[in-house]
């Protein structure tokens, strides 16, 4: 349900949010990859048609959602060249079983949706399915979870007549968890069209925690660009 209410935003927002940023800085990382990336949360693709841009590599990318997946495919279905070199993986990444280690693994603003007991079994998995020397990459933000904070926008697009807003509140905040509040609101000047709004939680650890978590797993850390962790799986 929370997917179905946000998806009709997320390109809307997201081209103006994250994904400059994510295309300035992620490159040089991946610049080496030829053979194959695993992208965790692949979302609507906006970064997979990017990977594909950057690397020759094969793609698999992985995407629970079946909204977001949707329109991943679709994305693809516009490239006839990526449809042969993009396969869309609808498992959950605990599952991920992939027929030979990746070179590289990619993940987007998918850290804050991992629940702490979920992302310590995860980082294993991955390591399972990573190549020794392979890259390990995420987006990251210092700081652990955000103070509570009121209502304020987080973003706004006009499309024809309409104008399409994000908005979100803090609503607690404990450790590396908080909750809040979004509300997803279609408005034609001062008349408000639709609006919807669904509570959940996002997870925020603090850099410590990931560093003991990804070395427990056989994790090293490498060299990034502020806003972003690098990782290398140990040899041997």
């Amino acid at each position: 349900m929370t997917d179905f209410i946000s998806l009709p935003f997320y390109d809307l927002l997201q081209q103006d949010g994250h994904v400059p940023r994510v295309r300035e800085k992620l490159p040089p990382l991946v610049a080496g990859v030829r053979r194959s990336i695993l992208e965790i949360g692949a979302g609507t693709g906006l970064i997979t048609t990017s990977l594909a841009q950057w690397t020759p590599a094969e793609i698999f990318a992985l995407e629970p959602s079946t909204g977001m997946r949707g329109v991943l495919l679709s994305r693809l279905s516009e490239r006839a060249e990526l449809l042969k070199r993009v396969t869309v993986l609808p498992c959950d990444a605990l599952s991920v079983d992939l027929d030979e280690p990746v070179e590289a693994m990619v993940m987007i603003n998918v850290m804050y949706a991992l629940e702490p007991d979920y992302r310590k079994r995860l980082w294993p998995v991955l390591a399972g399915q990573l190549e020794p020397g392979g890259l390990l990459v995420f987006t990251w933000r210092d700081g652990g979870a955000p103070a509570p904070r009121p209502l304020q926008e987080d973003g706004s697009r006009q499309v024809g007549r309409h104008t399409y807003t994000a908005l979100s509140e803090i609503v607690e905040s404990s450790g590396e968890v908080c909750k809040a509040r979004y509300l997803y609101r279609i408005s034609e000047g001062d008349k408000v069209i639709s609006e919807e709004e669904f509570v959940g939680h996002a997870y925020r650890p603090v850099r410590e925690t990931i560093e003991e978590e990804l070395v427990g797993a056989g994790f090293v850390l490498a060299d990034a660009p502020e806003g972003f962790l690098s990782w290398r799986l140990a040899r041997g």
